[in-house]
C-alpha cells in the first residue's frame, strides 16, 4: 500500500546506469552506499564520541538521531512505494532488509525521502559543520554526495528522494544546533524534540521510524546522564581508541541480539503497536548503555 509518483526521467535515468556501470560500477555504488549505513554511522560517531571528540560526538548523535526520526516521518505522510516496486525495469541491487521480501514496505521502508542520504549529511556534514576544517568540508560534501548518487544506482530510491534527503540533512545540521543555543537547560530542548516526534507513534507504519525514535530517546537520556554523573575523558592514545571504538560496537550487536531474545521472530515483525514499542524500548537501552554506561569503564581499565 502506497502511492506512485515521478519524474519520466527518473526511472530512465536508473535503468540506463544500471545498465551502462557493469558489475564493477554497481559495486562501487554498493561499496558507497554503505558509508550511510548503520554500520559506519556508528563507527563515526563512536569514534568522535568515546575517543577523540566527546563535543563533537554529541553534537553528530544529536543532528543524527533528529534526521533519523524525522526521515521515516515524513516517508510516511507521502508513502511513496520504492522505485523497483512501481518499475519492473529498475533492478533493486540492495535491498534496506536483506532478509525480508522487497515488496515489504514496513521492512524496506517508503521511499521519500532517502534515509541515507539525509543520514549522511547529518553524520558526515556536522563533524565538517563543528570542526571547520577545508580536509572535514571535502569529507563532509564528498560522501553524503558519493551515497545519494548511489542510492538511485542500487534501485532503492528515485533521484529526486536522494535530493530532498540532502536537503532534509542539511536543514538539520544548520537549524537543531541553532535552536539548542536558545535554551540554557539541554534537557528542555530534549523533551521538546521527542514530543514534536511523539506523532509518529499514531500514524507510521514502518520500522525505521520506531528503531530512530528509540535510538533518539536512549542518546538523549545517555548524553544527560554522561554529563552529570560519568564525565569521561578520550584518549590520545592510538590502541585505546580503537579498542573503545571496537567495544562500543560490540556491546551495540551484542545487545541488540541478546534484546530481541525473549521474543518470537513473527512478533518483532507483526507490526502490531506493541511491537514497535518493544523495538523502540530496545534501541533506547543499546544507545543508553553504549552512551551512559559503557564509557563508566574507561577510566577504571585505564588505570589498570
Amino acid at each position: 500500500m502506497g502511492n506512485t509518483f515521478f519524474f519520466g526521467w527518473e526511472p530512465a535515468l536508473m535503468v540506463w546506469l544500471q545498465s551502462h556501470l557493469g558489475r564493477f560500477g554497481i559495486g562501487l555504488a554498493t561499496v558507497f552506499s554503505m558509508f550511510g549505513e548503520e554500520m559506519a554511522i556508528i563507527l563515526v560517531l563512536g569514534f568522535c564520541y568515546w575517543s577523540w571528540k566527546k563535543e563533537l560526538g554529541k553534537f553528530i548523535g544529536r543532528n543524527a538521531c533528529v534526521a533519523m526520526v524525522a526521515n521515516p516521518m515524513i516517508k510516511n505522510v507521502f508513502l511513496r512505494l520504492r522505485p523497483y516496486m512501481v518499475c519492473p525495469e529498475v533492478k533493486c541491487l540492495k535491498p534496506v532488509e536483506p532478509s525480508a521480501d522487497i515488496m515489504d514496505v514496513a521492512a524496506q521502508g517508503y521511499s521519500f525521502p532517502s534515509g541515507h542520504s539525509s543520514g549522511s549529511v547529518a553524520n558526515y556534514t556536522s563533524v565538517a559543520a563543528y570542526l571547520k576544517k577545508k580536509w572535514a568540508w571535502a569529507v563532509g560534501i564528498v560522501i553524503p554526495l558519493l551515497v545519494g548518487l548511489s542510492r538511485f544506482c542500487v534501485g532503492v530510491h528515485f533521484p529526486t528522494d536522494v535530493l530532498f534527503g540532502w536537503a532534509l540533512g542539511l536543514s538539520v545540521v544548520l537549524l537543531v544546533p541553532f535552536f539548542q543555543k536558545k535554551f540554557e537547560k539541554r534537557w528542555v530542548f530534549y523533551l521538546i524534540i521527542l514530543l514534536l516526534a511523539l506523532p509518529g507513534w499514531f500514524y507510521c507504519k514502518t520500522n525505521d521510524f520506531y528503531t530512530s525514535y528509540g535510538m533518539m530517546v536512549g542518546f538523549f537520556a545517555g548524553d544527560l546522564f554522561e554529563e552529570k554523573y560519568v564525565k569521561f575523558k578520550n584518549t590520545k592514545c592510538w590502541w585505546k581508541m580503537i579498542l573503545r571504538v571496537l567495544g562500543g560496537g560490540a556491546i551495540y550487536f551484542a545487545l541488540n541480539t541478546l534484546l530481541k531474545l525473549p521474543f518470537s521472530s513473527s512478533f518483532l515483525s507483526s507490526g502490531t503497536f506493541l511491537a514497535y514499542l518493544v523495538r523502540a524500548a530496545r534501541y533506547a537501552v543499546i544507545l543508553f548503555v553504549d552512551v551512559a554506561i559503557y564509557p563508566m569503564i574507561f577510566d577504571k581499565i585505564g588505570k589498570k
